[in-house]
């Protein structure tokens, strides 16, 4: 590093990889704006078919569930872009070999799927101030600090899990089932269309293990679209907070970086 200063002494060499790493997320959509569909088009499908055959009075709900789905499915984005870079372009050798680090480059590929995930948030952003101001269930500047809260916490939590499994990852051929089923086993356990009272008792006990769950609970419940006090917003949180500690502990005990 003091090599580089030294010859470039006018040159920045701080602050650099997070606008690079979000330029590359805007390029990919500026060159394929389908890039932008897939986000929006995988929640709608099931906001879709929920809006027939569930209770209207569940429409906010499906679409916080419908937003934390979305920002939870970058993981698998994240897993498909690290590891591509890895196995096929050998990208991340030139990135072990810099002084940019494996937490930096953790948030970098993070940030750059999210430019791709932003379009589909804010659609829904949008339908949820809409229908749930007309349902009862107004965007207040609490809700609107949990939904924030819950979005960043699985944005951090699910893109640890992509890098982590990315360096797993052997082959080209295993990073779609291996993103599809982590990703998509998550968001169907976690009761993120509908309320945890309407799952089986098995089947609560299971959704209680992951943080999406309270995500879920935590959000709804600050926006009054479930019943829940102050106090059991507080117990969401902290529990969310815990179950994201030690997601993150044992991703990053996975998480290989370089050839050790």
């Amino acid at each position: 590093m003091a090599g580089v200063e030294a010859e470039f002494p006018n040159v920045p060499t701080q602050g650099r990889a997070l606008p690079a790493f979000g330029l590359v997320g805007w390029r990919w959509i500026s060159r394929n704006p389908a890039v932008t569909i897939t986000p929006v088009l995988i929640p709608f499908i099931f906001l879709y078919f929920l809006s027939l055959i569930s209770p209207p009075a569940l429409l906010p709900l499906e679409i916080v569930g419908a937003m934390l789905f979305t920002m939870q499915n970058i993981g698998s984005w994240v897993l498909g872009d690290s590891a591509t870079w890895r196995i096929e372009c050998s990208l991340q050798d030139m990135f072990v070999a810099s002084p940019l680090g494996r937490i930096r480059y953790l948030f970098g590929v993070a940030f750059s799927n999210l430019i791709a995930m932003v379009p589909a948030l804010l659609i829904l952003l949008v339908l949820l101030a809409w229908i749930g101001g007309a349902r009862g269930h107004p965007l207040t500047w609490v809700g609107g600090l949990a939904l924030f809260v819950g979005l960043f916490t699985l944005w951090v939590l699910f893109s640890s899990i992509g890098v982590a499994l990315s360096s797993r990852v052997r082959t080209q051929r295993e990073i779609w089932p291996v993103g599809n089923l982590t990703f998509t086993l998550l968001g169907m356990l976690s009761p993120l269309y509908y309320p945890l009272s309407a799952l089986p008792p098995l089947w609560q006990d299971a959704a209680r293990f992951l943080p999406t769950t309270y995500a879920a609970l935590l959000v709804q419940g600050a926006l009054g679209i479930t019943p829940a006090s102050t106090s059991e917003l507080l117990v969401y949180a902290g529990l969310l907070g815990v179950c994201a500690i030690v997601g993150l502990v044992v991703s990053l005990r996975l998480y290989r970086w370089g050839e050790g």
